[in-house]
């Protein structure tokens, strides 16, 4: 059966859109105020060096997934219980970013529509999609991504025209030292969205030149740590550092104050238009991940039907993930983040990478 392959664009585009996903709407990195975007660059900077790592594990193992090249790294008796951990994490957090979508549309604009509804609806779309396979998939990318960029730049555009916006609420730069802006970029920035980049070494094996791959991989994190920048800036331009640590949707609340000669207000469906854009791109990506990783450890010739079964997983696991969207975050920030994102994303594959590093080293001196 001839294998499915993503051109090099494609890939950059479905990645960079799944970094993005849904993380414009948060306030990141509110605890270091109004040096909030200082955190995300230095986020890039960490997470160059955590894609540096999974470049490097794909290019010992070009042809395989990190699933696939788990069992050849660390032995099949040990691999089975990793590539499991890595399953059900890509599982959750496809579950997450469904619960996230439900949340936000929840509270805006679809307030009277049962959340199940919501993300029953969105699922069967998505699960559509991914069974016409990873071309298809990296098409819609073509088709969704721009769509997703200019709706950002626009987005921009309308907040330089509110009255308050002004570039002096990012100052004092570093006012209050170095401490706010590494405690907001350890664990919390560089795992979310920089370390969950470890979703493109199952996308790795589709891509048609092999030889991009370090350089898909840094674009990615290079143009996602910019966006990311430059979408802080101009919401703190706007909200200010105190009212945009306060707020859990601050792009959101900057875009109702837009208003242009009293006429022309309320662009939330732009708002909406980037969450459905970005966690299309999200949930894509997990579920993509997931599916491969089983039809992979159970050797499926084909992984249609395991998307079906992860859809029917999926959305009841979204709404178990919390009582409310309170618990859901206080689960999600200080659990998951230390004891899941922590190893999956940064401990495991550095463990990995030093181990392949030994193997390819004694097998070249062995020849």
């Amino acid at each position: 059966m001839k294998q499915e392959k993503l051109s090099g664009l494609q890939l950059f585009y479905v990645i960079v859109g799944f970094e993005m996903g849904n993380t414009l709407i948060y306030n990141l990195g509110a605890g270091a105020k109004q040096d909030a975007w200082l955190v995300i660059l230095f986020g890039m900077i960490g997470g160059l060096v955590l894609m540096y790592v999974y470049t490097k594990l794909s290019a010992y193992y070009p042809d395989d997934t990190l699933v696939s090249m788990i069992p050849k790294i660390i032995g099949r008796f040990f691999a089975y219980p990793v590539i499991i951990i890595y399953i059900i994490y890509f599982t959750y957090l496809a579950a997450k970013a469904c619960r996230d979508f439900g949340e936000l549309l929840a509270s805006t604009i679809l307030d009277e529509t049962p959340m199940i509804v919501v993300i029953t609806c969105f699922m069967v779309l998505m699960i559509y999609c991914l069974r016409g396979g990873v071309e298809v998939f990296g098409r819609m990318g073509e088709v969704i991504f721009p769509v997703y960029i200019f709706s950002i730049l626009l987005v921009w555009i309308l907040l330089v025209t509110v009255e308050s916006f002004t570039i002096s609420n990012l100052s004092p730069v570093m006012g209050n030292g170095l401490q706010p802006i590494i405690k907001e970029l350890f664990p919390t920035v560089l795992t979310f969205p920089f370390g969950e980049s470890v979703i493109i070494t199952m996308f790795f094996p589709f891509l048609s030149n092999k030889q991009q791959i370090r350089k898909i991989g840094m674009s990615v994190i290079i143009v996602s740590g910019v966006l990311l920048t430059m979408n802080l800036i101009m919401i703190l331009s706007v909200l200010g550092p105190e009212v945009y640590s306060t707020q859990f949707y601050p792009l959101l609340s900057a875009t109702r104050m837009v208003s242009i000669a009293d006429f022309l207000e309320r662009f939330d469906a732009l708002i909406i238009l980037l969450m459905v854009a970005g966690v299309f791109f999200k949930i894509g990506g997990w579920t993509f991940g997931a599916a491969i990783g089983i039809s992979q450890i159970f050797k499926l010739r084909q992984s249609k039907s395991v998307f079906l079964g992860l859809g029917t997983i999926i959305v009841p696991l979204s709404l178990l993930a919390g009582n409310n969207q309170i618990q859901y975050n206080e689960i999600g920030l200080k659990i998951v983040t230390f004891y899941v994102h922590i190893p999956l994303q940064i401990i495991l594959p550095i463990f990995l990478l030093c181990i392949a590093f030994i193997r390819h080293k004694y097998a070249r001196r062995s020849v």
